[in-house]
């Protein structure tokens, strides 16, 4: 569990930037899980415990590339074809072929062991065929179509770092290394709530004033696919004595506490002075749009983040911020995805010291590909993010962007 302690950060009460906030966390987090060692094959989406080094080398010996003729090259003709005798057949598995030094070719199959002495592979298709032999062309390099022992990993390299998030190619890699298993840490344990006397679950008839409750089922999905182990906790009241309870329970079995709504400055937004009072309170705002209202804490050593209860700015501060936590609390080495270069199809005016991230979708227009930023601008239109493809993130010195501006974009798939 993390331990934090609850005086370990001076609350100010301003606005922190994106990148301020980032580098708080980033200097105060540290992985808040154990260790576990699991089936390599149900690694993916894990995060790496431990180093991986090669304990062989990969592939273990120089083998073919394509179907074919393996060679010495210091017996081809540089300028002309090369006759040569046929000596023998060499398969991918089978008993390497012995040869006593004569001039000549080996029939060879893509993965086969190079015969010792043998260097260079001329493809099947460039060979010609004569009685008792084959013709290799001339202008072949010296070790074409070679794989060589270790070209891909050499025994003792470091191939994998700890921290890395375990995919489909990380996996084929421990794999080829002939790992059964792997060491992983542990699934951060979050706590989800959501909070407000207005906000009900799915499937409950409304009443009047009411609204379902969308933050929580797409908290999940995001935490979800960030590899957290997730406990619903429900919907807390708009009273800062049953979230402070709430809190202070499920800092006793969690590693992060999650909440939507309640984090401005109204009369009946009651989770910072909850987290103040079950703990204690790291900041409060962000200099960024949508979701400025982001609360960040601390109880009983356990962190807490406070997001805003409009969706798009949950989604937003979740994607932009609360990733981070996630990574450090879960021993995984993620830097914050880095946008792409695309043409502005939009005009746009913000002030200085924000940071906008502009929901919008992308086309090809007549000068490459563009963005088009969604018409409606509100932080509770979940809408504007399923009909848009990623943000346009204008950092805080830009206040302002024309049609035809470069700008960049991050894919919604990338934050995750």
């Amino acid at each position: 569990m993390a331990q934090l302690a609850n005086d370990c950060f001076a609350y100010s009460g301003e606005s922190l930037t994106v990148s301020e906030a980032r580098a708080l966390i980033g200097d105060r987090m540290s992985p808040a899980t154990g260790m576990e060692t699991i089936a390599l094959g149900l690694a993916d989406g894990r995060i790496l415990a431990a180093d991986v080094v090669a304990s062989l080398d990969v592939p273990p010996f120089d083998n073919a590339a394509v179907d074919g003729y393996a060679v010495r090259f210091a017996d081809l003709d540089p300028d002309i074809t090369t006759p040569l005798r046929l000596l023998g057949r060499q398969a991918a598995g089978g008993p390497a072929v012995r040869l006593d030094g004569t001039r000549g070719a080996v029939r060879i199959f893509t993965g086969a062991p190079v015969p010792e002495g043998f260097d260079t592979i001329a493809m099947q298709e460039d060979v010609a065929f004569k009685q008792g032999g084959v013709t290799i062309p001339s202008g072949l390099q010296k070790g074409a179509n070679r794989r060589l022992a270790g070209e891909d990993m050499a025994c003792g390299a470091t191939v994998l770092t700890a921290g890395r998030r375990l995919g489909p190619a990380e996996i084929a890699l421990m794999a080829a290394l002939g790992k059964p298993d792997v060491t992983v840490r542990s699934r951060l344990r979050v706590a989800l709530f959501s909070t407000g006397d207005e906000v009900v679950p799915p499937g409950v008839a409304l009443r009047r004033g009411q609204v379902y409750d969308a933050n929580r089922a797409m908290l999940l999905a995001l935490l979800v696919r960030c590899g957290a182990n997730v406990h619903d906790l429900g919907i807390l009241p708009d009273r800062r004595d049953a979230v402070a309870a709430a809190l202070h329970e499920a800092a006793a079995s969690h590693d992060l506490l999650i909440t939507s709504g309640g984090v401005s400055a109204g009369e009946e937004d009651h989770v910072r002075a909850a987290v103040a009072e079950a703990g204690s309170l790291i900041f409060w705002r962000l200099a960024l749009k949508p979701g400025r209202p982001l609360a960040m804490g601390v109880v009983k050593g356990v962190p807490f983040i406070g997001l805003p209860g409009n969706p798009v700015a949950a989604f937003v501060t979740f994607t932009q911020v609360g990733r981070v936590a996630l990574a450090c609390l879960s021993g995984e080495s993620r830097d914050p995805a880095l946008p792409f270069e695309v043409r502005a199809g939009f005009s746009h005016r913000k002030p200085g010291g924000r940071r906008d991230y502009l929901r919008a979708r992308l086309r090809l227009g007549p000068f490459g590909l563009e963005a088009v930023k969604h018409p409606a601008d509100g932080s509770g239109i979940i809408t504007s993010l399923t009909e848009t493809d990623g943000f346009v993130e204008l950092h805080e010195t830009t206040l302002a962007v024309e049609v035809g501006d470069r700008v960049g974009f991050l894919p919604y798939t990338a934050l995750f």
